[in-house]
């Protein structure tokens, strides 16, 4: 079952759904939309490896906007802060961007309950677009949990995307296991 805006409030006023900074009009009947902070990630190199630790470089979005383009992945990370203490959060790029030709998320698309944190979205695009800081990126969809929960990821043992950010994080596949 989707959360409706009337039980995202509740959530909110019981502090089992935290969105920082919130702004009623950014929510939804059954979403809150959120915005695109002001920093960008690209990798260093063009072929990554998944058992190393690929690193990035950090740049601002200037006022005048950045022009994404295809074939290149950017890491990009919401404005928000988020924490879900009660339900799933799935974050979907909004309508308006993806007529835009921009994807927000390959595949991490679902967060875990107890995740705290900013959202690292993974934008790619299929022409050149301009894109802006602060821009409406995505709508946040929780999903209600049916159960009690064991392992929250905030305290899940080796979660490797728990430290505060405010900028977008690298892939941590390199820490698994495997």
């Amino acid at each position: 079952m989707i959360l409706t805006d009337k039980q995202i409030l509740k959530s909110i006023d019981d502090q089992k759904i935290v969105i920082e900074p919130f702004d009623r009009s950014c929510l939804g009947t059954n979403s809150y939309d959120v915005h695109l902070g002001k920093t960008l990630a690209v990798y260093n190199n063009k072929t990554l490896d998944a058992r190393r630790h690929n690193t990035i470089k950090y740049f601002e979005i200037p006022e005048e906007g950045y022009v994404i383009h295809p074939g290149i992945l950017y890491l990009g990370v919401t404005l928000e802060y988020t924490e879900t203490h009660n339900s799933v959060p799935f974050l979907e790029g909004k309508s308006s961007i993806g007529r835009l030709g921009i994807d927000i998320h390959a595949t991490a698309g679902k967060g875990d309950v107890g995740f705290c944190n900013t959202w690292t979205l993974e934008i790619s695009c299929v022409q050149p677009v301009r894109i802006y800081a602060g821009m409406p990126i995505g709508q946040l969809i929780y999903f209600k949990i049916d159960g009690d929960v064991d392992n929250y990821y905030n305290k899940k043992q080796g979660a490797k995307y728990v430290d505060k950010v405010t900028r977008p994080v690298e892939s941590m596949m390199w820490k698994n296991k495997w």
